[in-house]
Formats: structure tokens, sequence, C-alpha cells
């Protein structure tokens, strides 16, 4: 019998329906210590003051500088296909995100 060749660098990533749905973001905290780096995603919603955050992910300084190349990679590879995304210098977050504002 001959024997398949198998990738040992291959690695089966299981994607289950709950996470498959994401969480939306609008917004993202960094902060780093001298052994990791902490991004905590936040959704920022109209009218309210207080915002929570939804999910929190911890990386080594190397995982969060090969993110840092793979969030280039794929601006690159979108902005190339969609054109440049446009960033504010000074970005403002409207409470009423450009709605009438309620009154009582």
């Amino acid at each position: 019998m001959e024997e398949k060749n198998v990738n040992q660098n291959q690695i089966n990533i299981e994607l289950s329906e709950d996470v498959a749905q994401g969480v939306y973001s609008n917004l993202a905290v960094i902060t780093h210590s001298n052994s990791e780096f902490v991004i905590d995603f936040i959704r920022i919603m109209p009218g309210v003051p207080k915002a929570k955050v939804n999910s929190r992910i911890i990386l080594t300084p190397e995982h969060a500088k090969r993110l840092l190349f793979a969030l280039k990679d794929n601006i690159t590879k979108f902005e190339s296909v969609n054109g440049a995304i446009k960033v504010v210098d000074t970005p403002v977050i409207p409470m009423n995100f450009g709605g009438p504002t309620a009154q009582a």
C-alpha cells in the first residue's frame, strides 16, 4: 500500500454557526503590555452614552505584527478592486449617527 503524503503544516479550522454570524463593531480599543496586545471590539449605538465590549482578543506581540501584515495585505487587495478607502484625520463618532435628535 502507498502512503499518502500529509501536509504537516495544514490546520483544520472549525467555525461554529454562532461564531460564523460574527459580531458587529464600529470601535476598537487597543492596549498592550510587554508581553501581549489586547484588542477590545465595541459597538456604539446612537443615543446611548454607554458602550459595551463585545469581544476581546489577546495576542502575543509576534501575532499582533502578523495581524498587522495580514490587514495591510487585505486592504491593498480590497483597494485595488474597490478604490482607496477614505479615512478622516480626526474620527468623529456622532452619537445620533446623523439622524434626527430625539425630543420628549
